[in-house]
C-alpha cells in the first residue's frame, strides 16, 4: 500500500510540474490567434495519426473521448506522461532556416471507481505559441517574439451500460500568451510593443462510445464527442515602452494604451468529433480507426483592441472552420507470444485545414507517423516511442513552408491496485 501511495504522490508531483512546463514550438504561424492547436492525444495515439474518438483500451489512457475511461480494468491504475522533440526546416522568400523544439508535453492519470465506472485527471496542451524572427522596416528594424499558450487541467468521469459508454471532462483552462515587437530606429533607440492575453477559463467535453461485437473475435466501435462554443474569460492588453538606446537605457515604465476583458469578445469554438474503429483479436491483434474533427472557428469572434479614443491599436482576426481527418492502426503479431511477438506496431496519417486565415490564405498541415511500444520487464508498464513527419504551409499563396521531423516518447505506467491477496 505504501508503494501505491508513493506512486500516486509521484504522479501528482509530475502533474504539478506539467502546469508550468510544456513542449516548445518554433513557428511564426503561432503569432496569430491563440497559436498552434493541440490534440489531447497521447504518444501512442500520435503514432497512429492522432486518432482516439472510438478508441477503447484498458491499458492506455484516451483523453480525446472521456467515454473511454470506463474501459479500464477494475484492478488497474494508469498514469501516462509524454515528451517530444522536433527538428524544423523552413523556407520563405528570404531563404531557408532551421530550428529545434520540444519538452514535456502532457501528464494524465486514470483509475477505476467501480466495475462499470472510471475516472481520469491530468494536463494537456490546448494551444502553443513560440517564435522569434526579425526583418527590416522603414527607418529601422523590427524583431518579433512570442511565448506561451493555453493548458487544460481536466477531471473526467465515465460509466458504461452494455455496449454504451458515456463520459464528460470538466477542465480549467489557463495560460498567458505574450506577443512582443521590438522596433529599433536607425539612430539605435528601441521601443517595445507588447500584447498579452491572460486566460483563466473553464470548459466541458462530453463523449459517447458504442461497441458492437461482430463475432467472437471481431468488433466495431463508434465514438463521438461534443464541446460547446463559449466565451473565453480573462484579460488582454497592449503596452508600449521606451527601452532607450544601446548607450543609455531608459527607465520608463510600460504605458498601457489599450485593455479589455475577454468575456463576450473572444470565444472558443463549438467542436464535434466522430470516429469509427475496427478491432480483431484472436492470435493477432489488429486495430484500425478513422476520425473526423470539426471546430467551428468561423463563428468564434476574436475582437480588436481599441484605445480610449476608440481607435484600433491591435487588429482582430477572422478564423476559418478547422477540419481534420486522421487514420491509424495498430498490429500485434501474437498477443500471448514472446516479447518481440507481443510488441505493438503502429502507423498513421492525418490532414488538417487549420483555423488560421492569414491575408486570405488558409493554413494546412499533413503528416505521417509510426511507432512501437516496449514493455518493461516484469510488468505491464509500456514505453511508447514514435517518429513522425509533418508539413505545414498556407494556400493558395505559400507564405512560409515548414517541414518537421518529430520524435515522441511516452511512458505509460500500469500498476495493479485494489487487489486483495489471500492469506493462507
Amino acid at each position: 500500500m505504501k508503494s501505491k501511495i508513493k506512486s500516486l504522490w509521484a504522479a501528482f508531483a509530475v502533474v504539478s510540474i506539467a502546469s508550468t512546463a510544456h513542449a516548445d514550438v518554433n513557428t511564426p504561424y503561432s503569432m496569430y490567434g491563440y497559436g498552434i492547436m493541440g490534440e489531447r492525444a497521447t504518444s501512442m495515439q500520435r503514432q497512429m495519426g492522432g486518432v482516439g474518438y472510438a478508441m477503447q483500451s484498458g491499458r492506455q489512457i484516451n483523453v480525446m473521448n472521456p467515454a473511454s475511461y470506463a474501459s479500464i480494468d477494475s484492478l488497474t491504475f494508469l498514469w501516462d506522461m509524454g515528451a517530444n522533440m522536433n527538428m524544423q526546416w523552413s523556407r520563405d522568400n528570404s531563404g531557408k532556416t532551421h530550428g529545434y523544439g520540444g519538452g514535456l508535453d502532457y501528464v494524465t492519470m486514470e483509475f477505476p471507481l467501480s466495475k462499470f465506472m472510471g475516472m481520469s485527471i491530468g494536463m494537456v496542451p490546448l494551444t502553443q505559441v513560440g517564435y522569434s524572427f526579425g526583418d527590416e522596416i522603414k527607418y529601422g528594424a523590427r524583431q518579433n517574439q512570442g511565448t506561451g499558450g493555453i493548458t487544460e487541467a481536466y477531471a473526467g468521469l465515465s460509466g458504461k451500460v452494455g455496449g454504451f459508454s458515456v463520459g464528460v471532462n470538466v477542465s480549467y483552462d489557463f495560460g498567458t500568451i505574450q506577443n512582443d515587437v521590438y522596433a529599433t530606429t536607425l539612430a539605435g533607440t528601441q521601443s517595445l510593443f507588447e500584447q498579452i492575453m491572460r486566460i483563466r477559463d473553464w470548459n466541458i467535453v462530453a463523449g459517447v462510445q458504442y461497441r458492437q461485437p461482430l463475432n467472437k473475435y471481431n468488433s466495431i466501435t463508434l465514438g463521438a464527442t461534443y464541446s460547446p462554443k463559449k466565451s473565453f474569460h480573462g484579460d488582454t492588453w497592449l503596452t508600449i515602452q521606451d527601452l532607450g538606446s544601446q548607450n543609455l537605457a531608459s527607465d520608463a515604465l510600460p504605458d498601457t494604451i489599450a485593455q479589455s476583458n475577454m468575456k463576450g469578445k473572444y470565444y472558443s469554438p463549438q467542436t464535434f468529433g466522430v470516429g469509427l474503429a475496427y478491432t480483431h483479436e484472436k492470435v493477432h491483434r489488429i486495430v484500425v480507426e478513422a476520425d473526423f474533427t470539426l471546430q467551428q472557428w468561423s463563428k468564434a469572434p476574436f475582437s480588436s483592441l481599441k484605445d480610449e479614443a476608440g481607435q484600433i491599436v491591435f487588429q482582430g482576426m477572422k478564423f476559418s472552420d478547422r477540419q481534420k481527418i486522421a487514420i491509424g492502426g495498430e498490429y500485434v503479431h501474437n498477443v500471448r507470444g514472446s516479447y518481440l511477438e507481443r510488441m505493438p506496431w503502429r502507423l498513421g496519417a492525418f490532414y488538417t485545414d487549420d483555423y488560421l486565415k492569414i491575408d486570405g490564405n488558409r493554413m494546412k498541415e499533413y503528416g505521417v507517423s509510426l511507432g512501437t511500444g516496449f514493455t518493461a520487464p516484469g510488468g505491464k508498464t509500456m514505453i511508447n516511442f514514435g517518429l513522425g513527419w509533418m508539413h505545414r504551409q498556407t494556400a493558395p499563396v505559400s507564405l512560409l513552408s515548414e517541414n518537421y521531423f518529430n520524435i515522441t516518447l511516452g511512458v505509460n505506467f500500469n500498476e495493479v491496485w485494489f487487489f486483495k491477496r489471500k492469506i493462507n
